[in-house]
């Protein structure tokens, strides 16, 4: 079953006024994305992986460790991590629901220590990769980061809230200021009824 492109739940131009511009959506959404859904539907194409859900095949290539099956690996984690970040954002600025600002004030303090913690993991990720709100398998909130495409399935998490911190999302409208994209995502960008009802 090859992989299929979602459409943005938003105009291109639609966060531009937050912060991040058309340009950019057009970039990463229309190239990059499309070239992890064009690469992993020919990796899986005739193999064990390709009547698999999204979610099996990133953990089963995970798990597997095994180098043949990086690429598989590679484009289907960035393909999911993508799908999520999109749908993580959204146009103009939602509040922090109840329960969601409850949960994050008794895991870090205030919501703004968990934004603290969340713009400097994605700050302190060394070259490419994500940095992530999870809630771990014993139910608890914890901030992560993880290089290139893995994510919080790999390790039994569920993804809250992630933010993609490879270049290619911020580089055209912030060039080589990681903090400052990671300030603006979280002030302006992030969808918090989304993240609240990952839950």
């Amino acid at each position: 079953m090859a992989f299929e492109l979602p459409d943005l739940p938003y105009a291109h131009d639609a966060l531009a006024p937050y912060g991040m511009s058309k340009e950019t959506l057009e970039y990463h959404h229309d190239l990059h994305h499309k070239a992890y859904v064009d690469n992993g539907s020919k990796l899986i194409a005739g193999t064990e992986w390709e009547n698999k859900s999204l979610e099996d095949i990133i953990t089963g290539t995970y798990q597997a460790g095994a180098v043949a099956q990086n690429g598989i690996f590679n484009n289907a984690s960035q393909h999911w991590n993508h799908t999520q970040f999109w749908a993580m954002m959204g146009p103009g600025k939602t509040g922090i629901p109840g329960a969601l600002e409850k949960a994050l004030t008794e895991a870090f303090g205030s919501v703004d220590k968990f934004k603290e913690a969340f713009a400097a993991a994605g700050a302190g990720q060394f070259g490419s990769g994500w940095c992530w709100l999870v809630k771990d398998k014993d139910g608890s909130l914890k901030v992560t980061k993880t290089e290139n495409g893995v994510n919080p399935l790999c390790f039994g998490q569920t993804a809250l809230l992630g933010c993609d911190v490879w270049e290619h999302s911020y580089y055209i409208d912030y060039r080589n200021k990681r903090p400052a994209y990671l300030t603006n995502f979280l002030n302006n960008l992030v969808n918090w009824e989304n993240v609240a009802s990952r839950l």
